[in-house]
């Protein structure tokens, strides 16, 4: 019964930086701060992430997968079949696959490249100066040397007109 109370009388909240606790024993209350470092120096106060376990088992069942596929793409058939492998894909796919992937991210990346080309609009149309989200500077005035504090002008596209008259003078 007094494990129930002691249970009772103390409370614990726990945050990412610290542990504060607080519990009633023989008539006075306690209060308490402790650093979740020093509960961390004795072990593993989570555990592990799954993150961290996907991680592992990915690097590791990619280090086999990559070891088993070039033991069959180099070892010799007698060689297979002495040590009992019978059944295993025709060479063909050992030199097919990896070309076949590789084709298809160059045609992808030359898609995607043209794809660019083609929505981009050429040079001399106005598209490229002005578009629906070309903001235009708003009138604030010139800033006097009087005054040291001075607002921030929202943001805004440089005036074409100013942009010539920095550039070329």
């Amino acid at each position: 019964m007094s494990a129930e109370r002691d249970m009772a009388d103390s409370w614990m909240v726990s945050s990412p930086r610290r542990l504060l606790s607080l519990s009633k024993s023989k008539g006075r209350a306690h209060f308490s701060i402790s650093d979740s470092e020093e509960k961390k120096a004795g072990g593993f106060e989570h555990g592990t992430k799954p993150s961290e376990v996907y991680g592992f088992v990915g690097s590791i069942s990619t280090v086999v997968a990559t070891v088993i596929f070039l033991a069959w793409a180099y070892t010799p058939e007698h060689w297979l079949q002495y040590v009992g492998i019978a059944y295993y894909p025709s060479r063909y796919w050992a030199l097919a696959v990896p070309t076949y992937i590789i084709v298809t991210i160059v045609l992808a990346m030359g898609f995607y490249l043209g794809l660019n080309f083609m929505i981009t609009p050429p040079p001399s149309s106005l598209s490229t100066i002005f578009d629906e989200y070309t903001r235009e500077p708003s009138g604030f005035p010139a800033p006097c040397s009087s005054s040291k504090e001075q607002p921030i002008q929202p943001i805004s596209d440089i005036p074409i007109c100013e942009i010539n008259d920095k550039m070329f003078g």
